[in-house]
């Protein structure tokens, strides 16, 4: 392992290039701390066949981040795979994928092993009518093909049995320059695809390292490709929107996006609105673009389910954060005990961050929040529904619930600690007469 060279076959221009000295230490550090799982599904895999780590873990360990997930390529069939692991899952068996599983009395550990594989004939845009398995070959020629049906030049490289990296398309030298490139033509990379549009501004993100620069050729191609999202489903464009704005560099990226007019087909009738800063949560981030939209929430989150197939939860939490866009903010005591009980801390945060890159001024609501800090509140009810039906001669019933709902607001509000402190509330409300639908209850805002 002294030296990862940069190696092409004739099948290319033949060349090679001594990678730089950080992405060679790099790599060699990532390849030493592979799981002894890893180790023994390449190991079993190599021992029929042949098999390459390619994709995001060579790319990721390149750039010296974490290389999670370790994608791999193989000669053997799907049948041989499921053979040598027989919990394997056969999610894509006729394409050549299958998820290689392994369990144990702690967890299960996953690998995405495909064949080696040419494709042809993509008239759904999505999926190849024809697939046809490939062989090693002669000077990696197999290999070489399979990485020319990828997307993006820095996702198209392999490391081999000897640790040697594979790179026919010159994704290391993209890599180091950071520039984003399809391997091939753009335009024939989008008709087969068309979510690779969404999955190169995902690409554009290089972490700490900034956001790569756009190839010309690329460019062009997302301009022209018009109607890219026809043959792909919405959730499948969710999940990609949802990795996009939940980056490092997700402001530049947004713009981009915006400028090349891919909003405009992801999202239809509504207009993506780019605050002068952004969040790491996509939740904040989907809130925020259409923060002037005059829709209701449940309008937005309609508009939501419909383009990008989001879950329930996700939905509400940016229904949510969409309601507080007119919100006046409330920074006394009773409000703020009222916000750290009836808000979870996770939803909290969000919308503070939500109503800070809004516009909102939130320096007096966080000095006053740090005030609550160390406070310790009783959270559920101090007084039962008996001991109240007690004291006020009440059935139970609607006057009931709603007045043991007014003391609970006011328990948490005065942060009280007993029952006679709540009942000697009763004199401050007309319990008896008042309308009790006006009894104001423990929520926020």
């Amino acid at each position: 392992m002294d030296e990862i060279l940069n190696r092409r076959s004739d099948v290319c221009e033949a060349s090679a290039h001594i990678m730089t000295d950080a992405m060679h230490d790099d790599l060699v550090k990532a390849l030493r701390q592979i799981s002894d799982d890893d180790r023994y599904v390449l190991g079993e895999l190599r021992k029929k066949g042949s098999a390459w780590i390619v994709g995001g873990w060579v790319r990721d360990s390149l750039m010296g981040m974490s290389a999670e997930d370790m994608d791999i390529a193989t000669t053997l069939k799907p049948e041989d795979i499921k053979s040598i692991f027989p919990r394997s899952i056969m999610v894509g068996a006729s394409f050549g994928t299958v998820i290689v599983r392994i369990e144990d009395e702690d967890n299960t550990s996953e690998w995405q092993v495909t064949t080696l594989r040419s494709e042809e004939d993509y008239l759904d845009g999505r999926r190849p009518e024809k697939v046809s398995f490939l062989e090693v070959g002669e000077d990696d020629k197999g290999i070489i093909e399979d990485l020319s049906r990828r997307d993006f030049t820095i996702n198209s490289m392999a490391i081999g049995i000897d640790e040697s990296l594979i790179d026919p398309y010159d994704g290391l030298n993209d890599l180091s320059t950071g520039t984003l490139r399809t391997v091939g033509s753009a335009d024939r990379r989008f008709n087969e695809d068309g979510l690779r549009v969404l999955r190169a501004f995902r690409f554009l993100d290089a972490g700490e390292a900034g956001v790569r620069e756009m190839d010309e050729a690329l460019e062009r191609g997302i301009i022209r490709a018009e109607g890219f999202l026809s043959g792909v489903s919405r959730e499948r464009v969710g999940v990609e929107i949802s990795k996009i704005f939940s980056g490092e560099n997700v402001h530049e990226i947004a713009l981009k996006m915006a400028s090349l007019g891919v909003f405009d087909q992801v999202f239809e009738d509504y207009d993506v609105d780019i605050p002068p800063q952004l969040s790491n949560n996509h939740l904040v981030n989907l809130a925020l673009f259409f923060r002037n939209e005059d829709i209701s929430a449940e309008s937005l989150s309609d508009m939501l389910r419909e383009s990008l197939v989001l879950s329930k939860n996700s939905l509400s939490e940016i229904s949510i954060m969409h309601g507080c866009r007119n919100l006046e903010l409330d920074c006394s005591i009773e409000s703020l005990r009222r916000f750290k009980v009836v808000v979870p801390e996770t939803r909290r945060e969000m919308i503070m961050e939500y109503l800070e890159k809004s516009g909102f001024d939130l320096f007096d609501f966080r000095e006053a929040m740090e005030q609550t800090e160390n406070e310790e509140l009783i959270i559920p009810p101090i007084i039962s529904g008996d001991r109240l039906a007690e004291v006020t001669g009440l059935v139970p019933g609607p006057r009931l619930g709603k007045l043991k709902g007014w003391l609970h607001r006011k328990q948490i509000e005065g942060a009280l600690r007993t029952d006679a402190d709540l009942i000697a509330l009763l004199s401050e409300l007309d319990w008896k007469q008042s309308n009790h639908e006006d009894w104001g209850v423990l929520q926020w805002p």
